[in-house]
């Protein structure tokens, strides 16, 4: 090879190498931002096609989807959540007001399933199912005597209105079985409202459903009629419901203008809502029961009274959840509840507690740092101090901290109480007393004779009977003396469920050794500068 061919082939390999690295630098660059293009949202779509036109096996794109979703959301914030189609309806369901099935209330004490109330009008009513039945089968399925889990038990009864269902019950020792036509069956959520003393009333609400507006207000006419002027609300362990109805509720004690609360978002702009002031329980005083469990709409409720000096809190620190969520519906039948909002306080408190790694587990921390029996160990952030409307300081940061404190009651735990509760003892007692007077009970409808009736059951003497015959139980020394004077009430509770004052009965006997309620009836039911100090009262 000649010195100019040695030069053109050294030309030419020099073009061919140079073209070879301006493809692959021009591949690298295209690599570059495919990554670029793909930093954003697109990159999931991509991912995920990619996944599907190139992965090994074949791929269950639903399922796929579901996890991506979900593993997205669990980055923003504790409350924003993917539900797919059976959890979205399953918690719509609770919300609505109303469900489809056959209309009766149970529970499980000892592995059968007994009706604690049949909900008039229902289907279960019209084919003559009763209170204190035994739930034996539904359809082919024996549910009774083989640890049948309470919830598909409830899964078995729901379904759609027209449908059929057939239900085999024990009633006095005979087997029936009731063909049932599914219907709607409302839900209530009011659990119990009733006269505690000629002018103090008493309402439970369990949570925020569609209905709850409109059964506050009819219960609290009904307590107006029979001469309340004083209002012990219970929300303990109501964890909250729609944002609407929590407006209405504080709407119905306060005067026109004031502040109910204002929402506010990076991409929504601050709304307010103030009362209107023509609600029926302006002039009624108050006095609200929270503790660990109260959440989202009830901690707007409380708030709204607190900050507006409207009545007194008392209990123990609410949850903390101050995010308001907005659904947005796939037609498949799942959604997509996504965080867009804070909610403040009228004072301008956000009490959304910090996000953490153990956020869920928040409230064993609370136990483990003595915050529950302590009000010295609640954690108050100083830096996060606003104003009442009288001037009083409250706190943001971490739920509602009430205006007296109340603390767990640790007193009752004997070792006979202890193991009573482990077989639940007093239930399946209860439900024994039923079956044996319940041509009595089923027809008591008046408080004072309930207990009247309730003395004369010896019900002491039959439940140590019970307890150590059935599930070889007794007090030690001295410990039925220490134990008597909550396990009475308890008991007496139990077995007045079971007339027809149903639950009302129930939380009107158990009253007596309701620590917080106690509290309450003791304790003014307005707050001023002067008195904010009451607070620290345990």
């Amino acid at each position: 090879m000649n010195q100019h061919q040695h030069t053109w082939l050294a030309a030419l390999l020099g073009v061919i190498i140079g073209v070879l690295l301006t493809l692959a630098i021009s591949s690298a660059t295209h690599l570059r931002k495919v990554k670029s293009n793909y930093a954003a949202w697109q990159k999931l779509t991509y991912i995920m096609e990619h996944i599907r036109n190139n992965y090994v096996d074949t791929v269950d794109v639903k399922a796929l989807t579901d996890a991506a979703v979900t593993g997205a959301l669990a980055q923003l914030d504790p409350h924003s959540s993917y539900l797919p189609p059976v959890e979205l309806e399953e918690a719509e369901t609770e919300l609505a007001g109303n469900f489809d099935g056959i209309g009766i209330q149970f529970n499980v004490p000892n592995d059968t399933a007994i009706v604690l109330e049949v909900i008039k009008g229902g289907p279960a009513e019209k084919v003559g199912m009763m209170k204190g039945d035994r739930l034996l089968q539904v359809d082919d399925a024996v549910i009774a005597g083989v640890k049948f889990p309470q919830d598909s038990m409830v899964r078995r009864m729901k379904g759609p209105s027209g449908t059929k269902v057939h239900v085999t019950v024990l009633r006095d020792g005979e087997r029936t079985t009731f063909e049932i036509t599914r219907g709607k069956i409302p839900v209530h959520c009011v659990d119990a409202a009733f006269m505690v003393d000629d002018t103090t009333a008493y309402l439970r609400l369990t949570k925020f459903s569609r209905n709850t507006y409109q059964e506050v207000d009819e219960a609290a006419r009904r307590l107006l009629e029979q001469g309340m002027n004083r209002l012990i609300f219970d929300l303990r362990d109501n964890t909250g419901g729609y944002f609407d109805q929590a407006l209405l509720l504080s709407d119905m004690f306060l005067e026109k203008g004031d502040e109910i609360v204002y929402l506010q978002g990076l991409h929504r702009k601050r709304e307010d809502s103030r009362a209107s002031g023509k609600g029926i329980l302006k002039d009624v005083a108050l006095s609200v029961l929270i503790n660990e469990n109260t959440a989202s709409s009830s901690e707007i409720f409380s708030g709204a009274i607190q900050d507006n000096d409207r009545g007194v809190i008392i209990g123990r620190r609410s949850f903390g959840k101050g995010l308001v969520q907005e659904p947005v519906y796939f037609n498949d039948g799942s959604a997509v509840r996504l965080t867009i909002s804070r909610f403040y306080t009228p004072s301008g408190r956000c009490i959304q507690k910090p996000y953490a790694d153990d956020y869920r587990y928040d409230i064993y921390k609370r136990y483990a740092s003595g915050e529950m029996f302590d009000r010295d160990s609640v954690k108050i952030d100083s830096s996060l101090s606003y104003r009442t409307v009288h001037g009083r300081t409250v706190y943001g940061g971490g739920g509602i901290i009430p205006d007296v404190f109340v603390p767990v009651d640790t007193t009752r735990a004997t070792d006979f109480f202890i193991a009573c509760n482990r077989k639940a003892t007093q239930m399946r007692f209860a439900a024994d007393i039923f079956d044996k007077h319940k041509a009595e009970l089923a027809q008591i409808d008046d408080y004072r004779e309930l207990s009247d009736y309730l003395d004369r059951l010896q019900l002491r003497e039959s439940f140590l009977r019970f307890a150590a015959t059935r599930d070889d139980i007794r007090p030690g020394a001295g410990e039925w003396a220490e134990t008597e004077h909550y396990l009475m009430p308890q008991l007496r509770a139990l077995v007045g469920r079971y007339s027809k004052l149903g639950e009302n009965a129930f939380y009107k006997l158990y009253l007596p050794v309701d620590e917080m309620v106690r509290i309450a009836l003791d304790t003014p039911s307005t707050v001023t500068v002067e008195n904010e100090e009451f607070g620290l009262l345990e």
